[in-house]
């Protein structure tokens, strides 16, 4: 169950986190290891008592927990570290990530970001994207020919392309997460005196 609302971005902003990965490892007797991931994906934990900063911050954000019904429904989250098919302050073009390659039949294509560093890559899932920010090319040339499932990140073209021809996109994307508790616990007295609070976000699967 996923509410398409994006929380707050102004206390978002203040916010810290990032990705997490899960990995297991077993020492062998020679003091060798073996190991192996557990997650294909990434998931990404973030805590927003950071960015609260007025009694007006808290009460935004017990309004949108309780909308949210606690646990219960999923939101979109803008990670200000990464939420561009570029880096944060770079603008966007659509030839920032190429999607796939045409055969000549298939239109629909999933957006994706690949992360590269060395020798390796890691392609994400871009299934929460700003639909009004979302450019698309065709071995290089723009295109206005599409639609946007926002709900998926899925692109159909009009046309499909042909083959070998790359089909690249840019955009900006939120982080599809959850409350991490069905409690919310702010001491006014220790906010007041400068305590922050811990309100964690946990990245979710849709």
């Amino acid at each position: 169950m996923f509410h398409e609302i994006r929380f707050p971005t102004t206390i978002a902003f203040h916010s810290h986190g990032g990705p997490e990965r899960k990995t297991e490892i077993v020492t062998l007797g020679s003091g060798f290891e073996e190991r192996n991931a557990v997650w294909a994906h990434g998931r990404r934990r973030y805590d927003i008592g950071y960015g609260l900063k007025t009694l007006d911050d808290i009460h935004a954000v017990i309004a949108f927990f309780e909308a949210r019904l606690g646990r219960l429904y999923g939101f979109r989250f803008r990670d200000f570290t990464d939420y561009k098919s570029v880096s944060p302050t770079a603008p966007i073009t659509p030839r920032d990530q190429v999607l796939a390659t045409g055969d000549g039949t298939a239109k629909r294509f999933q957006l994706i970001k690949t992360y590269n560093s060395g020798p390796s890559s890691y392609q994400r899932p871009i299934v929460k994207p700003v639909a009004s920010t979302l450019r698309i090319a065709v071995a290089g040339v723009e295109q206005s020919g599409f639609t946007l499932d926002a709900a998926t990140g899925l692109v159909t073209l009009a046309t499909a392309p042909s083959a070998g021809a790359a089909v690249t996109a840019g955009f900006e994307f939120d982080v599809p997460v959850r409350f991490d508790s069905d409690k919310l616990t702010v001491n006014l007295a220790n906010f007041q005196a400068g305590e922050i609070p811990s309100i964690t976000l946990v990245e979710i699967r849709v």
